[in-house]
């Protein structure tokens, strides 16, 4: 029975320090098991028959049922929504029925945190689908990403959700990482403020955020999923640490999950210096750090780290993982045996608990006042369940206008020559290529009609998905709009050229679809567990892209290339040759229509590449972010150079930048001050993304040639001007040096402002002066910008 009402229980309208109180309350007069219990989830209706959704899925143990563990009490419920189809109000019923079971049943009434994933959206059957983080990265816009997540945060509330396992935070290293669609790019600083938002915006809805995944994951040999990282301090420290830094100190987050991966030989579920030493003791995060699914038992069976599963256990719980996820394997009758060897000190379990109980404090869910029922349920009558299906929508209309503007804004035109917009209405278009007619082209891995829903093919998907056929019979309803697929996403078949080409002469111009199939290990060409062998189009695309592009060039027709995919792929001579190419990163349910737009010229394009376009398929890996030596040289016959460089995006107007004036120098304590101007030159209202980038010339440690400090969207309507002011804290100049310390050096540097990372603007030379000064993780992160309107013409 709860005991709810005894005198431990914390008074209605309890305060942090009543709160605080009863958290030390229950450590005290728990036992041993239910300490434990509130350490682990429970994966109720998850299949132990193969990987559907879970790497090494199969592998899992049959856990005790919920009535087996209910006595002790239960830490986590895994996924109630994202394991199976399920009807929203129904979904949220059977969460509270098994909240009601939860409570009653342990001595002290307390609930289960429930989480679910959320990276593409509320990984629910019929919730509105977003862009995928890559095209969050494109669009250079936190505000819009902030408000994103925000809409999500608040739907997973609504039926009884605690927690949601995202953002991504890994910085892209090499793109052939199956999971390169689920990153925001391969910059810390854009990765880092569009996380931050992200998390700012889940954790204002009151669902608790989860940084993932700590530390390195991105950076495996060969960019194969879940394989060993053997990277140095200095790119550990000042690559993939600063975007969980940027969110620990300034988002709100209350979650990190340890990644899979080692570092250099210590896996990371087991490294105290890294879930304890950096991210408590150093940051400061004081909320739980989770197990990524399975993480625990992993070092046993796949790091050799430990001989067993209670060693392996004891490992992940004194390094600092405080739950087990996804269901109880190790954290149960293993860790309890430890703890009554005396392997593992209690103080370490109650170390974990009193985290995991504060947390569930500060969600309310130790308060007398609690209720399991769900606020999408509040007034309904729950007496007669089949009456509310279809009583809660998790697909708004408000919803879907945020995700169809944050479609539109991660659009990224690549090259145009002068095709695009096709305003005038071609009386003919063929869309020729795989992603022509399917639905799914939209979706990332993390969707739930991908992630979940494509093992249950009778059900149906739950959301409106135009293709982009019927996106564009749409958006140019005087035309006649063809569809012929050419060949599969990776199917390697050319029998369909021939009508591909056929249709590409009789049209007026034609749009080449082309991408990728998210799926899961090995189901897809993008997604976990799906890696690339090299960055050429899957299958018989880029070969299809290649006959397009010969009968166009014979026909005289424009070719437009369309790219609805989940990593950047060399294009060959269609980067050159092409008309146009137009690249959208799985935008979710309104990317079809969105993309259409973009060409009709509804929308102006305003995206900006978040990770590089390669020119090579296999000169890899590759990212803006390099040294002088991993540029293009005489040592070697590669040229790793892009096609498309990092930050590069066109648009339908155009952009001059000018008046440019700066402070020669400033204190490595100080601030640079830098302003200049930026005009619209064209007859259209158009977006430019302003970027700044620190060039080091010389330092005491190798530095990549630029990197990214700070950004700003200046939408600009024809011939309007705009001064824009920045001030520079020289905390940016900031690296990790010869000792180990974050140091700023006196010296030369350049602060470029560019259009991207390929094409400078205007270029400050300033000097930093005074001596070599420490810095740390309280450091400044941020370049400040400020804007100026000054009206039109000069």
């Amino acid at each position: 029975m709860s005991t709810r009402t005894s005198t431990t229980t914390a008074p209605a309208g309890a305060t942090a320090a009543t709160r605080a109180r009863r958290v030390e309350e229950l450590i005290s007069a728990m036992t041993t098991e239910e300490k434990i219990a509130q350490l682990y989830g429970l994966w109720a209706g998850a299949s132990a028959d193969g990987a559907e959704v879970a790497p090494h899925q199969h592998e899992m143990e049959v856990p005790p049922t919920l009535d087996e563990l209910l006595p002790h009490g239960l830490g986590q419920l895994t996924r109630p929504f994202g394991t199976v189809p399920v009807d929203p109000a129904l979904g949220a019923l059977s969460l509270m029925r098994t909240q009601e079971r939860i409570v009653a049943a342990n001595r002290f009434g307390i609930p289960a945190m429930a989480h679910d994933e959320c990276l593409a959206g509320f990984a629910a059957w019929g919730a509105t689908t977003y862009p995928v983080p890559l095209s969050w990265g494109a669009s250079f816009d936190p505000e819009l990403v902030r408000e994103m997540a925000g809409a999500i945060g608040r739907d997973m509330r609504s039926v009884g959700l605690h927690q949601g396992l995202a953002p991504v935070l890994d910085v892209v290293r090499d793109a052939r990482w199956g999971r390169v669609e689920e990153t925001i790019g391969e910059d810390p600083y854009l990765v880092g403020t569009i996380a931050t938002a992200y998390v700012r915006g889940l954790e204002s809805a009151g669902l608790v955020a989860t940084l993932k995944h700590f530390a390195g994951y991105s950076a495996s040999r060969g960019a194969r999923n879940l394989a060993p990282v053997s990277m140095g301090a200095r790119e550990l420290a000042d690559v993939i640490l600063p975007p969980f830094e940027m969110a620990v100190r300034e988002s709100g987050v209350r979650s990190v999950m340890h990644a899979y991966n080692d570092i250099d030989g210590v896996p990371c579920a087991a490294s105290d210096e890294l879930l304890t030493g950096l991210l408590r003791d150093v940051w400061g995060f004081e909320g739980t750090v989770v197990a990524d699914y399975f993480g625990i038992g992993f070092l046993k069976t796949l790091h050799a780290v430990a001989a067993d599963w209670g060693e392996a256990a004891s490992a992940a719980l004194g390094a600092g993982v405080d739950v087990e996820l996804p269901t109880v394997k190790t954290f149960g009758e293993p860790l309890r045996e430890a703890v009554a060897a005396g392997r593992l000190p209690v103080g370490t379990i109650d170390r974990a608990l009193r985290r995991v109980l504060t947390q569930k404090a500060g969600l309310g869910l130790l308060d007398p006042e609690w209720t399991p029922r769900p606020p999408a349920l509040t007034g309904k009558d729950l007496t007669d369940p089949a009456a509310l299906r279809g009583t809660v929508t998790l697909d708004s209309r408000a919803h879907r206008d945020i995700s169809r503007r944050l479609a539109e804004r991660a659009v990224i035109l690549l090259r145009n020559d002068g095709i695009l917009p096709l305003a005038a209405g071609p009386a003919r278009i063929a869309v020729i290529g795989p992603q022509a007619a399917t639905p799914l082209a939209v979706l990332g891995c993390y969707s739930f009609p991908v992630h979940v829903g494509r093992q249950h093919p009778d059900t149906p998907v739950g959301i409106e998905l135009p293709t982009l056929h019927e996106a564009l019979a749409a958006e140019f309803p005087g035309a006649e709009v063809v569809a012929v697929a050419g060949t599969g996403i990776d199917s390697g078949d050319t029998d369909g050229f021939a009508e591909a080409v056929r249709a590409a002469r009789e049209a007026d111009v034609v749009i080449a679809a082309l991408g990728d199939r998210a799926g899961l290990f090995g189901r897809g060409t993008s997604g976990e567990g799906c890696d690339a062998q090299s960055l050429e189009l899957p299958g018989s695309q880029g070969q299809l892209l290649n006959a397009l592009l010969d009968a166009t060039r014979a026909a005289g027709t424009p070719l437009v290339v369309t790219l609805l995919a989940g990593r950047p792929y060399a294009l060959g001579p269609a980067a050159t040759g092409a008309a146009a190419v137009v690249q959208s990163f799985f935008p979710g349910q309104e990317g079809a229509p969105a993309l259409a737009r973009v060409l009709s010229g509804r929308v102006e394009p305003s995206g900006r590449l978040p990770v590089s376009v390669p020119r090579l398929a296999g000169a890899q890996p590759s990212t803006y972010l390099a040294a002088p030596l991993a540029r293009a040289g005489e040592v070697s016959n590669i040229d790793p150079t892009p096609d498309f460089a990092f930050g590069h995006g066109l648009s339908y107007t155009t952009f001059d930048w000018s008046e440019l004036t700066a402070d020669g120098s400033a204190g490595t304590d100080g601030t640079l001050e830098l302003s200049f101007t930026v005009r619209n030159t064209g007859d259209r209202a158009g977006t430019e993304v302003v970027q700044l980038y620190l060039h080091d010339p010389v330092a005491s440690v190798v530095q990549p040639v630029q990197r990214l400090i700070g950004y700003l969207r200046l939408p600009l309507a024809p011939d309007e001007r705009a001064r824009i002011a920045v001030s520079v804290p020289a905390d940016l100049a900031s690296f990790t040096g010869r000792t180990g310390r974050r140091v700023v050096e006196p010296g030369a540097l350049e602060l470029r402002l560019a259009a991207s990372s390929a094409d400078v603007r205007l270029t400050a030379a300033v000097t930093l002066t005074g001596p070599v000064r420490e810095v740390d993780h309280t450091r400044r992160l941020h370049a400040a910008f400020s804007v100026e309107r000054g009206g039109h013409g000069r």
